[in-house]
């Protein structure tokens, strides 16, 4: 009774006991008798706020602070802003192939569906047209648009070097992922490595793997940026004669380079060294009297444009992709502070604290660490998250693009399960959030005249992870049904 005597409420007409009610309910649920708790819904059209609880404690946000590096990027560049990854020519040197990479996290993404290996086909035939074959070619890939801090500080070791933990550099290939194929029909030894798709030179794994009955996939890939020596601990479903799990790409830049001259070599082209701008940036680090570019550019003969920024964001708000959304904040620190030699997670994370505060939304609350929410030292209130999603529907040139990047409840991406087979199944279009021990969820619910932003913020639940979905299923159901 407590926490309910805590809670603020407020409410339009004769919805005050039947808010009081189910917030009372929520926030007493069993699963989340230890658990912090903040619950903001607000009006859309007047403003209001209909329910608030604990609405400006900050709290670890988990992936629902994509919505503030989405909301930023699309306010920033604009829906229809594109990527661009340049092949040309060393001015200096006609037999250096040069690739400049601005950030592309689409560049041979599985996420659309297209073909990943576009980006070679095409600008093997683009150098094709118009280069002899008839002497050595070298390759040296400008990939350091971002430096070479690709992995947030704050990312926990259980996450480095797993798929979802990857890497954000100038140049990103094949979602900077591979698959790890694993033979598991021997039930009395350590799954056996069979390949990784793409081949990646010299990486090489110790392998702890077991195996379990379950059907599980708990296996994990652990290592470090840029190290080719990886471990694998967990285990992974027994009896199959292929099974994959996913790891970061050490180095995607080098990665790149080596793939675009195997295509180049069955073209018919001699290639020699390949290489990328990473040593020459290194050795800048502490110079006092930084060199200019080795290399001077020339002829542009080849340039993969990427998909829009309203698709990128798309794919970031309805599955939840983290590598898409790391590169989108570093893009905007780059935006913010030119200088390659400068922290452009920084940078991305001062620029959007500064962007909302000039629009009025107080930031007091916001302590950002990287930008998909995967720092466990992330904090937001659920007020901050509200204000956010007031701002984009209602003053927002870009609010239906934002709206429709969100994925529906029941029907879509990470909220597929959420609100099925209720009747706010495609009436509440949300990002969730979970990371250990958290569970939010913030969107909006669209049902008629009823048009509300919403933010549930739970941290340190002890129930089960379904338990405190459900309960804030029937949260958001008993908001619907009686105000």
């Amino acid at each position: 009774m407590i926490r309910y005597f805590l809670a603020t409420i407020i409410l339009l007409g004769t919805g005050f006991g039947y808010s009081q009610t189910a917030l009372q309910r929520f926030i007493n649920h069993p699963s989340l008798k230890h658990a912090s708790v903040g619950v903001s819904v607000v009006e859309l059209k007047s403003g209001q706020h209909i329910v608030s609880h604990d609405a400006e404690k900050s709290l670890t946000p988990a992936s629902t602070l994509k919505l503030l590096t989405t909301a930023t990027a699309l306010e920033t560049f604009g829906d229809n802003y594109r990527y661009k990854t340049e092949v040309g020519l060393d001015a200096n040197d006609p037999s250096r192939i040069l690739v400049f990479g601005s950030g592309d996290p689409t560049l041979g993404s599985e996420a659309f569906g297209e073909n990943r290996n576009a980006f070679f086909i095409n600008g093997t035939e683009a150098l094709a047209k118009v280069l002899p074959k008839d002497k050595e070619y070298t390759i040296y890939v400008v990939d350091n648009l971002f430096g070479y801090d690709g992995v947030a500080p704050g990312w926990t070791w259980i996450d480095i070097g797993n798929y979802y933990a990857a890497g954000a550099y100038g140049i990103s290939i094949f979602d900077n992922s591979y698959r790890l194929f694993f033979n598991t029909t021997d039930r009395n030894s350590c799954p056996r490595i069979l390949r990784t798709e793409p081949e990646i030179k010299g990486l090489t794994f110790q392998n702890s793997l077991s195996l379990n009955s379950t059907g599980s996939d708990n296996g994990y890939i652990y290592g470090e940026p840029f190290s080719y020596d990886r471990a694998v601990r967990g285990n992974i479903p027994a009896g199959r004669a292929e099974f994959s799990i996913k790891g970061d790409i050490p180095d995607p830049g080098l990665l790149l380079g080596q793939t675009l001259a195997d295509y180049l070599s069955r073209a018919g082209f001699q290639i020699g060294n390949v290489e990328t701008a990473r040593n020459d940036y290194l050795s800048g680090i502490c110079a006092t009297d930084r060199k200019s570019a080795p290399y001077r550019v020339g002829k542009v003969i080849f340039t993969q444009v990427s998909r829009p920024v309203k698709d990128i964001i798309r794919e970031i708000n309805v599955e939840s992709n983290n590598h898409y959304t790391e590169h989108l904040i570093r893009t905007m620190g780059r935006y913010n502070k030119g200088d390659i030699y400068t922290d452009p997670l920084e940078a991305g994370i001062e620029y959007t604290e500064e962007f909302w505060k000039e629009r009025g939304i107080s930031t007091s609350s916001l302590q950002m660490f990287d930008g998909c929410g995967l720092a466990p030292q992330n904090a937001v209130s659920a007020q901050f998250l509200t204000d956010l999603l007031v701002y984009m529907y209602n003053r927002s040139s870009h609010s239906t693009v934002f709206f429709n990047s969100l994925p529906k409840a029941g029907q879509e991406g990470t909220l597929r399960s959420f609100l099925r087979n209720t009747k706010l199944t495609g009436k509440v279009v949300a990002k969730s959030g979970s990371i250990g021990g958290v569970q939010c969820f913030a969107g909006y619910l669209i049902d008629g005249n009823k048009k509300y932003a919403f933010t549930v913020m739970v941290n340190k639940f002890n129930g089960t992870r379904l338990q405190v979905r459900g309960a804030i299923e029937q949260f958001l159901l008993s908001i619907d049904n009686n105000i």
